[in-house]
């Protein structure tokens, strides 16, 4: 039974070995001034490093100030962020967790309001900028215009994410995650329903998946060989005039060619109204759709909420991993339970050691 692949296994991605499967999803916090982490972000993510998680992933960092959701979201575009990063990374890999970051730039769904505010409250002066996209198409009717890049501006797009990986690692990432789903700016190029330009950048599917190749190869080339780089997809639209799971098939396989470790498959976003199934693991069929048909390693996430349901998701290999999100806000310590519930050891700090 050792030899039994489960939730519990080592998963190793180049030079860094996963101590389990459990992967922390990347959540926005929504609690940063000028992309500053803060105290929250500490024990936030230190909290889960200490609850028994495989892998802790920081929300999406902005890498640059445009790319924002909202003006309250973290940034990796300055060596001022990277300095306040520091001491989450160090907690993180200190308690046994892998530290990881999410790299993003939120295209026209950027210059939101963070989730809680009142729609009626002034938004602060940090919080007014135009937002970019492949298109000067909005996201929805009371969504902001944004600009559409030039084709030479959407060329200099994977300097920002190199550049910003290179930060990632200098603050202590151990891993790397472009994000490209949710209707986000790489997003908004791979997908006809956002991308309907006429450049190389556009068109048919080797020039709306250009952007996230040559991003893929800038921040490879940024972290050299024993970095694992994850990507983040929306494996459908769920929409048939969409980006559709054949689509991230075909775009699994070269981005396994270009050097990705690890296809994390969530699904939607890029246009809003649209009916998803949601239901229990509603999204794991994508992740062993990209993962079988493209031999690369996958990772599933989207209510995954019981150690049954996520041990199965690995041991029948759907997944190389889980990522959970919701369930560790509920439960910061859900794999210690889930451990226990499997019959699974799981390293304990010592200052817990009474409680198990």
């Amino acid at each position: 039974m050792s030899d039994v692949v489960h939730l519990f296994s080592a998963l190793q991605l180049r030079d860094v070995t996963i101590p389990n499967r459990i992967f922390v999803s990347p959540m926005c916090q929504y609690s940063c001034t000028n992309g500053l982490a803060t105290d929250w972000h500490l024990v936030h993510l230190g909290s889960r490093a200490v609850g028994g998680a495989g892998l802790v992933m920081a929300e999406a960092a902005a890498v640059a100030p445009e790319g924002r959701i909202s003006w309250g979201d973290l940034g990796i575009w300055s060596d001022e962020q990277v300095d306040r990063l520091r001491p989450v990374a160090r907690f993180i890999s200190e308690h046994g967790a892998v530290p990881a970051i999410q790299l993003a730039h939120a295209g026209r769904k950027a210059a939101t309001r963070r989730p809680w505010d009142a729609p009626e409250a002034p938004l602060p002066a940090e919080a007014l900028w135009q937002p970019v996209s492949a298109t000067a198409r909005t996201f929805s009717g009371d969504s902001p215009t944004p600009r559409a890049l030039s084709t030479a501006e959407t060329a200099a797009l994977p300097g920002l994410f190199a550049a910003a990986a290179a930060r990632s690692l200098d603050a202590g990432f151990t891993v790397v995650e472009i994000h490209a789903a949710h209707g986000y700016l790489i997003h908004q190029y791979l997908s006809p329903l956002a991308n309907d330009r006429t450049d190389d950048y556009g068109g048919g599917f080797d020039g709306r998946a250009r952007l996230l190749l040559e991003t893929v190869a800038a921040v490879r080339d940024a972290v050299g060989a024993r970095t694992p780089v994850l990507v983040r997809i929306s494996a459908t639209d769920w929409r048939d005039d969409g980006w559709t799971v054949e689509d991230s098939v075909r775009l699994a396989r070269s981005l396994d060619a270009s050097g990705v470790d690890l296809v994390d498959c969530s699904s939607g976003g890029i246009v809003p109204d649209v009916p998803i199934p949601v239901g229990p693991g509603f999204q794991t069929p994508l992740a062993s759709a990209v993962r079988s048909g493209a031999g690369i390693s996958t990772g599933a996430v989207g209510m995954i909420t019981s150690p049954e349901q996520a041990d199965q998701i690995v041991r029948t290999g759907q997944a190389d991993a889980v990522l959970l999100a919701r369930e560790l806000l509920r439960d910061p310590y859900w794999p210690y339970h889930a451990a226990r519930k499997l019959g699974r050891p799981i390293a304990t700090p010592p200052q817990y050691l009474r409680a198990w």
